[in-house]
């Protein structure tokens, strides 16, 4: 089984559906808000705490840019482009994560944690922070730390750290319009009426 399979699973057996990630709807009404110059725009169903908690939200910036380089980085390594599909920073992943983080405060510690520590091996390593180094030395890195069975002594904090952004990388990724084509997802759509059979209108003699 491929790798991208692999993640799709844990993605969709976390969410249900990805497409239903309210995470992402919420993104996609703030990136609707701010670019619709309309006056008269107003955001249906939605309550006067919960847009004014949108608009701290997406004000806010919780990683410094360096952070959201590696995160990048990151999460072009668990799901890169292939021939089926883009990466996921193409699919906006990587804002995904900080609007997560951000929404819910608890990853932020373990998500800065695990950004340091990555930076602290690849200096540790090669003398440089991770996304100075080569693709083999991150990948050397992340080999690592990919398999917590297989994990090595002193490894466990980069361990739960790339478990934590494998998933979320897969969830924020399948859940955006690029991971929804790749799993053939196409929402709700409109039937095709034809009319009532020709078969049927000539047995009540009305063909």
């Amino acid at each position: 089984m491929k790798r991208r399979d692999v993640l799709k699973g844990i993605s969709l057996s976390a969410l249900g559906l990805a497409g239903l990630n309210p995470q992402v709807k919420a993104a996609e009404l703030a990136d609707e808000v701010a670019n619709n110059k309309d006056p008269e725009f107003k955001q249906f169903g939605r309550t006067e705490y919960e847009k004014m908690r949108d608009a701290k939200l997406f004000a806010e910036q919780f990683f410094n840019p360096h952070e959201m380089k590696t995160i990048s980085v990151l999460v072009d390594i668990i799901i890169p482009r292939d021939e089926r599909s883009g990466s996921a920073t193409e699919a906006g992943v990587p804002e995904f994560i900080e609007f997560m983080a951000k929404d819910k405060p608890d990853f932020q510690t373990p998500l800065r944690g695990g950004l340091g520590w990555i930076d602290n091996e690849a200096q540790k390593r090669f003398g440089k922070v991770f996304v100075d180094i080569t693709p083999a030395q991150r990948i050397e890195i992340v080999e690592d730390i990919a398999y917590p069975e297989r994990k090595k002594p002193g490894m466990s904090h980069g361990v739960v750290f790339f478990s934590l952004m494998r998933n979320l990388t897969a969830s924020g990724f399948w859940s955006s319009k690029i991971g929804m084509a790749d799993i053939g997802y196409q929402g709700n759509t409109p039937n095709t009426w034809d009319g009532v059979p020709e078969e049927v209108l000539r047995q009540y003699g009305l063909g």
